[in-house]
């Protein structure tokens, strides 16, 4: 023994050189180093490493071991690292904490950290060694006591706790505990209802215990050691904390304490002091991290010594590798988080029974699955007061804050009488003072009358008060925060300024995250209001039956039926002409306008006074089109009727699809309140995004009475908001009209405090009053008791006709009789002045036919005188021997009536000897024009001395008749034309020879 005390190395370089021969030259050799706590674990240790050597044969890699004891001095715990574990070369070092001990692996931690040596713990489980920032390269097989948080936690949600009291030490490990729960806590809506911090190691706790007897929670969570356990119990027991009602989750070092009452419900960690299982774990993992990392590189060598002042350079990748490191161990999956903490680790649940044993009832974890909950393997589990009935958790009071808002019908706020007494108006049966601010007023209403019977059923008094901002409650930043708070009636909820929220409040999903609800005393939807169209019966209200191009078709038809009638007719052989050998009298051929006439009467349904269609193929066509004007007239009436007696005013939109809604311009507007659950909604549904946008833009309403208000003024087209508000309005006010289906459907509920209390038993008495119909009374006394009210119209009745609906067709029977009287004085004047015209041409054609007649008499008395001169011309001839001619004297006699012509030419020839030969020709014709006899002589005149001196030569006097009307002399042989004044209307005197 004095030999190995004095020749230490000598004798550590003999073992070297003799493991170095033992290993081929050729292989990686990698040297674990621990400090533990006894040679029984050093020796498991060996055995652990050896293991490891035979798993890696055939890998080119030998692990070595190397270890001491872990001493209590930390001064020479740091010395024997630097001597016997750097000295050999070590890659990682394994450290052990046993508990009850000094002897800790700080000096471990530190002196390897140093020099970037990786320490694996397998005992430590002080939260101080999760600090990265001191212990660099710490990593640890077992967790840290602060993450029993995470299995109160569960716990608490598992035995449906949500209000607690926490008892902690004032030390380090008190303070992490608690931050880590608070953070749980918040995320499974786990309140505080009171903390107690106490200072550690003191005799007597009463004092700080007094406060959680004023509480109203009665669950406590404690994170002490044993020994603070212990006075905390004692004194607890003393104040009569642990009896009925109360439950206890206590740390594992607290359920250690020799004095736990019965009751009490504690986390212990499985294999939390079993060394030897740890030691296996963390060698397998270390010889599995380098094994992977060989595989793709080579590792330098650590420090030889603690003289030497560089760092490992490969010893943060080692530690990264350990991190990132994953292996099925002997406790479970191991597995670290960035602070090299122990993942999924196992925890047993116990329950001190009767007997103040421990009695597993659950546990914690997964051997082999790293995504592990809480499962509670006994149902029967035993309470404080030695009770198997699980406590509530909290101390019910029965005097409850009830907060409210004004939303008639449902809650309707008046102010308070002079004599300071609320009394109900009808058809209210309760009513409350309720207090805002500084004000006291009276709440009535719909909420009021549920609330008053569900207290009675429930057994709970209660106060209202009005919502502080007057709104239900949304989203909001406080203090330029990014988290969300809850402002309005939710906001006094979750600050626990109120208990119950009983007004028409929605249920959503983001207002049931936070709080209960009840069971919905109202089931109901969203649906928009809108101000009714005024029905407004223009003139041609009559013409809506048709279409604007209907009614021109209808018109085009009519005359070109009238035109095709007319054609028909007028071509048809049997139509226009009448038969050459019919004696009957037949109707007059088809014209166009009495086509016209015709097509017009048929289509409006009157007696046919004008001429009918004659031709066969005519009347065919007008059968067809009688038939078309039966249908045409059937149904234009029947639509009049929809349009005129069954039309009501259509609503300004059609529903929530409707495109102004989706696409409104600037004149359109459409809103709801601000903050509510209809906006929550909008908010939430992606399809109606845009809305929300649009909406968000424009005025923002806080109260439904504002945009109530805009949408009677014009102000506003549309409101979205709650059915049953608006129904009640709709019949309140007959001038407003909700606009399509429902939509959004959900209820309305009664909101209460996470977790409460007094949910299942309002949720009871709420579905109680639904089955005995009293919600249905409920129905009918606020929200359609205006149902029935005088609205000039109702929506399924119809409307009967007035003279606003029919003005039309009276102006169009005015604008006949306009039209007729001025057509007819029209036809007057026309007639006036075409009798001017006529009588004008009347009078000069009497003027012209007695000029005719004159002229007639005149050419008579001309053609006579000329008959006598011829005559006794050729008497003369032979006495005068001179040619003669006989000039007619003018006549006025002769008679202008129409008569033949009878042309009588005489032809007169002078021959050598003198003798003149006549030759006559007659031609009779009926002749339109006045003729004149035509005398060409051949020989001279004779003047009148020579025709007075010789008395052969003189004619005969004319006959004394000759000027007496009806006088016709007689025919000469000459040439004379006869003409008919009643077939030529103008004559010259030219004609005259």
């Amino acid at each position: 023994m004095a030999c190995c005390r004095l020749y230490p190395g000598l004798l550590l370089s003999l073992m070297f050189l003799w493991t170095s021969e033992a290993i081929p030259s050729t292989d990686q050799v990698i040297t674990i180093g621990a400090s533990l706590s006894s040679d029984r674990m050093e020796q498991e240790f060996r055995s652990a490493v050896s293991r490891l050597n035979q798993i890696h044969q055939g890998t080119h890699i030998h692990f070595n071991s190397t270890s001491i004891q872990m001493d209590g001095n930390p001064i020479r715990s740091a010395l024997d690292i630097c001597d016997k574990l750097l000295a050999q070369h070590v890659y990682t070092v394994v450290a052990s904490h046993p508990n009850g001990t000094d002897r800790s692996p700080i000096s471990v931690s530190y002196t390897c950290g140093y020099y970037n040596i990786p320490v694996l713990g397998i005992s430590a489980r002080d939260s101080a060694f999760s600090d990265v920032s001191l212990h660099k390269m710490f990593l640890r097989t077992v967790p840290p006591y602060s993450q029993q948080a995470d299995v109160w936690a569960d716990l608490l949600e598992k035995l449906q706790f949500h209000k607690v009291i926490f008892i902690y030490s004032a030390d380090e490990e008190g303070r992490t505990i608690l931050s880590r729960f608070q953070t749980l806590a918040e995320e499974k809506d786990i309140k505080f209802d009171l903390t107690v911090r106490y200072p550690p190691g003191e005799k007597n706790y009463s004092a700080l215990l007094q406060p959680i007897l004023k509480s109203t929670s009665r669950v406590i969570l404690l994170a002490a050691s044993t020994e603070d356990a212990e006075v905390i119990y004692d004194d607890a027991d003393k104040m009569g904390m642990i009896s009925l009602d109360w439950a206890w989750i206590v740390s594992e070092q607290a359920l250690a304490a020799d004095n736990i009452p019965i009751g009490v419900l504690g986390v212990v960690l499985v294999d939390g002091n079993n060394e030897v299982r740890h030691i296996h774990d963390a060698v397998n993992i270390i010889g599995q991290t380098f094994t992977k990392m060989l595989s793709r590189d080579k590792i330098s060598n650590p420090p030889l010594e603690c003289k030497d002042t560089q760092t490992w350079s490969d010893g943060e990748n080692v530690y990264k590798n350990l991190i990132d490191a994953r292996l099925q161990g002997e406790t479970g999956i191991v597995r670290f988080n960035p602070d090299g903490d122990r993942l999924n680790a196992l925890y047993d649940i116990k329950n001190i029974d009767s007997r103040k044993f421990p009695v597993p009832v659950g546990r914690y974890g997964n051997m082999y699955q790293e995504v592990g909950g809480l499962t509670l393997t006994s149902d029967d589990l035993t309470w404080p007061g030695n009770t198997p009935i699980k406590p509530k958790g909290e101390m019910i009071s029965r005097n409850l804050k009830v907060v409210t808002l004004e939303e008639i019908p449902f809650v309707d706020v008046l102010p308070m009488p002079k004599d300071g007494v609320c009394r109900p108006v009808s058809p209210a049966e309760y009513a409350f003072p309720c207090r805002n601010h500084s004000k006291v007023y009276c709440c009535m209403g719909y909420c009021m009358d549920m609330l008053a019977n569900i207290a009675k059923d429930v057994g709970f008094n209660f106060t209202v008060h009005l919502s502080k901002d007057r709104k239900y409650g949304s989203f909001e930043k406080r203090n330029g925060s990014k988290r969300n708070y809850w402002n309005g009636m939710m906001g006094e909820l979750m600050s626990e300024d109120a208990d119950l929220i009983v007004a028409p409040l929605t249920i959503n999903p983001e207002r049931a995250n936070d709080i209960d609800f009840t069971k919905p005393f109202k089931y109901q939807g969203l649906n928009i209001l809108v101000k009714k169209n005024k029905k407004d019966s223009s003139l041609a209200s009559f013409l809506q039956p048709f279409e604007d191009t209907l009614w021109i078709l209808v018109g085009l038809s009519v005359h070109v039926v009238a035109l095709v009638l007319y054609l028909l007719d007028r071509f048809s052989p049997f139509g226009r002409f009448k038969l050459a050998k019919s004696d009957d009298t037949e109707e007059d051929a088809l014209n166009l306008s009495s086509a016209m006439w015709f097509s017009w009467g048929v289509l409006l349904n009157s007696g046919i006074g004008e001429g009918t269609p004659r031709s066969f193929s005519a009347r065919v066509l007008g059968m067809v089109w009688a038939g078309f004007a039966m249908i045409i007239v059937a149904s234009y009436t029947a639509n009049l009727a929809a349009f005129l007696v069954l039309d009501r005013p259509e609503a300004l939109i059609s529903g929530i699809d409707d495109p102004r809604l989706r696409n409104p311009n600037d004149k359109f507007k459409y809103a709801t309140v601000k903050g509510s659950a209809v906006e929550m909604y909008f908010k939430r549904q992606v399809e109606l995004s845009t809305m929300y946008r649009n909406m968000d833009k424009r005025k923002a309403y806080d109260t439904a009475e504002e945009a109530i208000a805009d949408i009677r003024n014009g102000n506003l087209q549309a409101f979205i908001w709650d059915s049953p508000r608006l129904e009640y309005e709709a019949a309140r006010f007959c001038d407003l009209t909700t606009a399509g289906d429902l939509f959004g459907r959900s209820g309305l509920g009664i909101g209460l405090q996470k977790n409460s209390p007094w949910t299942h038993d309002i949720s009871m008495a709420v579905l109680n009053m639904h089955e005995s119909g009293f919600m249905e009374q409920l129905d009918n006394n606020f929200i359609l008791v205006n149902s029935e009210s005088s609205c000039t119209e109702s929506n399924s009745a119809p409307a009967t006709l007035g003279l606003t609906n029919m003005a039309g067709v009276f102006m169009m029977v005015a604008g006949g009789i306009v039209a007729g009287v001025l057509l007819i004085f029209i036809e007057i004047t026309y007639k006036r002045h075409r009798g001017l015209k006529e009588k004008e041409l009347e009078l000069a054609r009497n003027a012209a036919d007695r000029w005719r007649g004159n002229i007639e008499k005149r050419r008579t008395l001309r053609q006579t005188l000329q008959k006598q001169r011829e005559e006794l011309g050729h008497r003369a001839n032979s006495i005068c021997k001179q040619p003669v001619s006989v000039s007619l004297p003018p006549s006025s006699s002769l008679n202008a009536m129409p008569y033949p012509q009878t042309t009588n030419t005489v032809t007169t020839t002078t021959t050598t000897n003198g003798n003149r030969n006549h030759s006559t020709s007659n031609n009779t014709e009926w002749a339109g024009h006045l003729g004149s006899p035509k005398i060409t002589p051949s020989y001279r005149r004779l003047s009148l001395l020579e025709a007075t001196s010789n008395s052969d030569c003189l004619p005969p006097p004319p006959p004394s008749d000759y000027r007496q009307p009806g006088y016709v002399p007689a025919r000469s042989g000459r040439t004379v034309t006869w003409h008919n004044p009643s077939h030529t209307r103008s004559h010259s005197p030219d004609n005259l020879v």
